[in-house]
C-alpha cells in the first residue's frame, strides 16, 4: 500500500520519492485511492507558506501562493486544462478531432485564455480571503484530487494507451472510501465548506456529462482540467 502513496506523491506533486516505486507491478493502480491524501499534503504545505506570508501585502502573498501552487503540482493539471480548452473549441463537436487536438503539445488561444483565467481567479480569490486562509488552501487541493479519484471510479477512460490506463485496476472499495472520507472532512469544516462542496458536485456532474457526450468518457487531459476547475471553484465559492 505504501508504494501506492509514494507513486501518487511522485506523480501529482514535486515531493521527491524513490524512482523505483513506479516500476513496481500494480503500484499505479494502488495510487488512485491516495490522491485525496496527496491533495491534503499539498494543501498543508501551502498553509505553511500562507502562515509565513500572513503579514505580507495581500496581493503579493496571493501571487506567491499561486506560483508555489503551480510549482508544487508541476503544472500537470494546468497542462491538461490548456489542452482540453483547445480541444473543446477546435474540436467542433467531433470526437476524433477533439482527441487529436488534445495530443498536440502546442497551446492555442483557447488554452492560453483558460490558463490566464484560472490563475487570475485563484489569485483574486486568495487575495480576497482573510489571511492565512487555512481552510480554502486545505480543501481546494484535496477536493480536486478526490474529484480525480471519483472520475476514474465512475467514468470510462477512453484512451487505449494513455497514462490513465494503469489506474483501471484500482480498488473500487478503496477509491470509494477515499472519496467519501474527503467529503466527510469537507462537511465537518463548517458552513462555508458546504457551499464549496455543493459547487464542486455541480461542476463535477456538468464536466463529466460534457466529457461523456463529446468523448464517451474521460482522458488524462480532461481530468487535469477537472482538477483545476475544482480548485478554482472551491476558492471562489469560499471567497464569495
Amino acid at each position: 500500500m505504501i508504494d501506492g502513496l509514494l507513486v501518487a506523491l511522485g506523480f501529482l506533486s514535486r515531493v521527491p520519492v524513490p524512482a523505483s516505486v513506479f516500476a513496481r507491478p500494480g503500484a499505479q493502480a494502488r495510487s488512485l485511492p491516495w490522491y485525496p491524501l496527496v491533495g491534503l499534503v499539498m494543501g498543508t504545505l501551502l498553509c505553511v507558506l500562507a502562515w509565513v506570508l500572513q503579514d505580507s501585502p495581500p496581493l503579493l502573498a496571493a501571487a506567491l501562493l499561486v506560483a508555489a501552487w503551480a510549482w508544487l503540482s508541476g503544472g500537470l493539471h494546468l497542462d491538461g486544462l490548456a489542452d482540453s480548452a483547445d480541444a473543446w473549441v477546435g474540436g467542433l463537436g467531433d470526437r476524433e478531432r477533439t482527441l487529436a487536438i488534445m495530443k498536440d503539445p502546442r497551446s492555442g488561444p483557447a488554452g492560453v485564455v483558460a490558463l490566464a483565467l484560472v490563475l487570475l481567479l485563484k489569485f483574486a480569490a486568495l487575495a480576497s480571503l482573510p489571511a492565512p486562509a487555512w481552510l480554502p488552501l486545505l480543501l481546494a487541493p484535496m477536493l480536486a484530487r478526490a474529484a480525480l479519484t471519483a472520475a476514474f471510479l465512475s467514468t470510462a477512460y477512453v484512451r487505449v494507451q494513455g497514462m490513465g490506463t494503469a489506474l483501471a485496476g484500482a480498488s473500487r472499495w478503496a477509491c470509494g472510501f477515499a472519496v467519501l472520507a474527503s467529503i466527510g472532512l469537507a462537511l465537518v469544516a463548517g458552513p462555508r465548506a458546504y457551499w464549496a462542496l455543493l459547487a464542486v458536485a455541480v461542476l463535477f456532474w456538468l464536466w463529466r456529462r460534457a466529457c461523456v457526450r463529446r468523448l464517451g468518457g474521460m482522458t488524462g487531459d480532461t481530468c487535469g482540467a477537472l482538477a483545476e476547475l475544482v480548485e478554482v471553484t472551491v476558492l471562489v465559492t469560499m471567497a464569495l
